[in-house]
Formats: structure tokens, sequence, C-alpha cells
């Protein structure tokens, strides 16, 4: 996928984690997997592809390989810091999977560690603890956004916000 020459963050992430395999290589890491052979098993993923993958998360600074043996040379993929923070997306695609699509039931769920009793995860303000819904929260242009960007975010209906539910 070509890179995107765009201001806008869920544009730019697109292009580092834009397709499912990365997704699930992400998933499959935060769940403690770090070599080739593991993510492979898992996913069923042809090694060709999974290497690209692999590179390309790297490359993004997602994961950094580490050689854990010299003869043959073997590494691992661990999580960097912007890896672990992905953990937040996957546990929503969690949740928007598990509300949406699993009309046969849950099969994964985010459950309490002590009580068992499943959790339903939302996005927060990590400052006041609020969930991030309009209309108390909205989204605007930043400091560093271009002009192009100012005027997209000032021309939005202002019903309408990425915060609020359009039902």
């Amino acid at each position: 996928m070509p890179k995107r020459i765009t201001q806008c963050p869920i544009a730019r992430s697109l292009d580092h984690v834009g397709d499912e395999w990365s997704v699930l290589i992400l998933r499959d890491a935060l769940y403690g997997l770090t070599r080739f052979d593991e993510f492979q098993k898992s996913l069923g993923i042809a090694p060709n592809i999974l290497t690209g993958r692999l590179n390309k998360l790297t490359e993004a600074g997602m994961l950094e390989r580490i050689q854990y043996s010299e003869h043959p040379p073997r590494y691992e993929y661990r999580l960097t810091e912007s890896g672990r923070d992905f953990r937040t997306v996957i546990l929503a695609m969690l949740a928007w999977g598990n509300r949406h699509f699993a009309q046969e039931g849950l099969s994964m769920m985010v459950v309490d560690a002590v009580t068992g009793e499943i959790a339903d995860p939302v996005l927060v303000d990590r400052k006041t603890g609020r969930p991030l819904i309009g209309p108390d929260f909205k989204v605007k242009a930043g400091p560093a956004a271009s002009e192009v960007m100012k005027k997209r975010y000032q021309t939005l209906p202002p019903t309408h916000s990425l915060m609020e539910s359009t039902k």
C-alpha cells in the first residue's frame, strides 16, 4: 500500500497496520508470541507474507528484531512501546466485533481477572476517566494542522462529530 501524504492520523496509521495480517501479528505479539515460527503456526500465513509484514511492522517501529541465535541466525520480534500501545486498538476491535458480528455468541471476551465478570471495553480520557463520546468531546484540528486540515474541521456540520453516534 503506498504511503498516504496526509496529516490525518487515521490514514497514517493505516499505512502501517492497514491489512489484516499486520493486525493479527500485533494481536499475537500482544499475546506473547515473538518468533517467526510461532506467528506462522498461529496464523497459518505463508512465510513470504509473514516476512514482509514483520519487516513492515519493524520499519514502522511497532516491533523490534532481536537476534537470539547465531548459528543459524534466528530472530525474535518484540513489541516496542508503539506496538504495546496498539493494545487499545485490539481491545476496541474485540468489543466492536463482539457487539456487531458475533451472532453465534462470544468466542472471546475481556474479563475481570479477579471476579471473572465480563468487561465492556470503552475508550476513556486518561485525565478524567470519562468516556470519549459526544457531545462532551469532539475532534478538532491540532496546532500542527495544515490550513487544509483546519478548514476541513471548521466546515464539518456542527451537529456531527467522530465522537457521536449518528443514530
